[in-house]
């Protein structure tokens, strides 16, 4: 893979559960708990690409929730803790001799989301639609440039569909991010097919693209713009590859990896996810 992307819009979840058609039962619970980490990069995508001011790691801690109101609806929570750190930062607006390079590190919340998902169609075929919220709770500091989610509220609507075989499962999504205070809005697609190899291992593929409308006229600080951390026009067209391994009817382990064929202020640079799930 010649090209790498962070996965800076954690809509674009490594859950297999995030985008899925399948809601949870009444009275059932899924939680999963992951780590996304993207050290060490400098390099952006862009018309032309370009450099960051300094060493940036994205890390991330988030928990995911699904819980069944009813057979057919879902409430869904998505609670993201940013962990990001700029190492030999030299700021291009100051002029200086000698090591003027700096380390900042910022750890705060990024954008909650609340959302809800319904089942309309379960046939061979499962139909449904998924509506979410994210707030603007994310931190900005003035100093590095670094930002933990969208100075935004982001309105989410999504249509869902999949089917499932013997061993294998395939779904797509087809959607939109929708965002205020001068932003640019979206347009998302994509889907996964994922098969099991074993009886506790399923391997899956996914394929996500989210693609500006560019109608956004927000004037950012220029440190945020430099860095791109949840600035606008931000695009990308992501693949990769997960699994999940089921070590009990309710608890498993889950890893992913995710490349880009395309980006717009968006990282170069490979993303890699962990987490822990379990069913209640």
């Amino acid at each position: 893979m010649k090209n790498y992307i962070i996965v800076l819009i954690l809509c674009i979840s490594f859950s297999s559960f995030s985008q899925s058609p399948w809601t949870q039962e009444k009275g059932k619970f899924y939680t999963q708990l992951s780590y996304t980490t993207i050290p060490n990069y400098t390099e952006l995508f862009g018309d032309p690409d370009y450099n960051s001011f300094g060493e940036i790691s994205d890390n991330t801690i988030q928990f995911y929730g699904e819980y069944g109101i009813s057979d057919k609806t879902s409430l869904i929570v998505n609670l993201p803790l940013k962990l990001i750190s700029i190492t030999n930062f030299e700021s291009p607006f100051i002029d200086c001799t000698g090591d003027c390079s700096k380390d900042f590190n910022e750890n705060a919340l990024g954008n909650l989301e609340i959302g809800i998902k319904h089942n309309f169609y379960k046939k061979d075929w499962i139909l449904s639609s998924q509506f979410s919220v994210e707030a603007n709770t994310g931190a900005y500091d003035e100093t590095s440039g670094i930002r933990t989610g969208y100075d935004a509220y982001t309105l989410t609507p999504l249509f869902l569909a999949g089917r499932s075989f013997e061993k294998t499962y395939i779904q797509s999504f087809i959607g939109a991010n929708i965002r205020t205070n001068g932003y640019s809005s979206n347009f998302k697609i994509g889907g996964e097919v994922g098969y099991k190899i074993t009886s506790h291992i399923w391997l899956i593929g996914f394929l996500d693209v989210v693609k500006s409308l560019e109608n956004g006229d927000i004037l950012l600080p220029s440190l945020n713009r430099f860095n791109a951390l949840y600035v606008n026009d931000q695009e990308y067209g992501a693949y990769g590859l997960k699994g999940i391994g089921e070590i009990t009817d309710r608890f498993g382990v889950t890893a992913g990896f995710g490349g880009a064929f395309f980006g717009n202020n968006v990282a170069k640079q490979a993303a890699l996810n962990f987490g822990l799930y379990h069913k209640f």
